[in-house]
């Protein structure tokens, strides 16, 4: 297994993915006829119409996709991701066994706003938990990195396009719109679980600092924040001149603070501030040289100036 980059904890970590992703399926959406998203979506749209079982639907459709994406996305990602689509179809089946026929969900009942909502929030954690797992659980991911290139769109324009013609199809078949606006409705919250689940709810920011004084901005921001910084030479675009950009990652509730330093430092520093997902560091990465001492800076924490105007 190591030799192909296979975890024995990210097997487990999929089995839970797999189950949480059937019950969010099985208790919530599929009682009340609500649908998911991507090729889940369509096999239980299938599973509706025909005879077949939702978890036959769930197999058939999502593994070819998978070993067909094979080059593209190597062997460690098909494995994973067809194990967790057995899985999420082995725990749909077991469900739909012990569950007893009922016209609504067993917990939520027929409200179809609480089914949307909790059945998007739960097949997104088994969803989200699969892709830190290093699979995918919807074949419609490695569909639309295979074909969206070749349409000339992105990968997310043909994932929604795709969801959209399914909605569509689910309004038609069903000669109802009502089921398809609430899938919606699980769709968004599946989204915003996933996005939380696989990029946490803390992201960090990354500044963009344009300077004429990068060691005592650079010195300052270190001795504050304990980390280290990142000089980039540049030039100015306009007056040609040479400039230094510092690049600098802090957490959201560390901002303020930054730009306060940043101000007292060079008032006429020019910087912006962006959106991490993740922040990889090597765990024998350390700070090799000591960092110059900056100047002695007196910077305001937030709301100290309306404190003082106060007093």
């Amino acid at each position: 297994m190591k030799k192909y980059g296979l975890r024995v904890f990210n097997f487990l970590a999929l089995t839970l993915a797999g189950i949480i992703n059937a019950v969010g399926v099985v208790v919530f959406l599929s009682p009340v006829e609500l649908y998911d998203s991507g090729i889940s979506g369509t096999s239980m749209l299938l599973a509706g119409v025909t005879p077949v079982a939702l978890s036959v639907f769930l197999i058939v459709l999502n593994v070819p996709l998978f070993l067909y994406g094979y080059r593209r996305q190597g062997i460690a990602f098909t494995v994973y991701s067809v194990y967790a689509v057995g899985v999420y179809s082995l725990a749909a089946f077991v469900l739909k066994m012990i569950l007893p026929e009922a016209s609504g969900s067993p917990i939520a009942g027929t409200d179809l706003l609480l089914c949307a909502i909790f059945g998007g929030i739960i097949s997104g954690i088994g969803s989200g938990l699969t892709i830190r797992s290093g699979g995918a659980i919807d074949g419609i991911e490695v569909c639309a990195v295979i074909f969206a290139k070749r349409l000339g769109i992105s990968v997310g324009s043909f994932v929604m396009g795709y969801n959209i013609i399914l909605y569509l199809i689910a309004g038609a078949v069903t000669k109802s719109w009502i089921l398809p606006l609430y899938s919606i409705v699980t769709y968004m919250a599946a989204l915003k679980t996933v996005d939380f689940i696989v990029e946490g709810l803390d992201r960090s920011k990354s500044a963009m600092i344009i300077t004429e004084l990068p060691d005592e901005v650079s010195g300052a921001l270190m001795e504050a924040f304990e980390c280290g910084s990142t000089r980039i030479s540049a030039r100015g675009g306009y007056m040609n001149t040479e400039r230094t950009v510092i690049y600098f990652v802090v957490n959201r509730f560390q901002i303020a603070k930054m730009k306060n330093i940043i101000h007292a430092v060079d008032p006429n520093a020019y910087f912006t501030v962006s959106e991490v997902a993740e922040v990889f560091k090597s765990p024998s990465a350390g700070s090799a040289t000591a960092a110059p001492k900056p100047p002695e800076i007196e910077y305001k924490e937030p709301g100290e100036e309306d404190h003082e105007e106060e007093a």
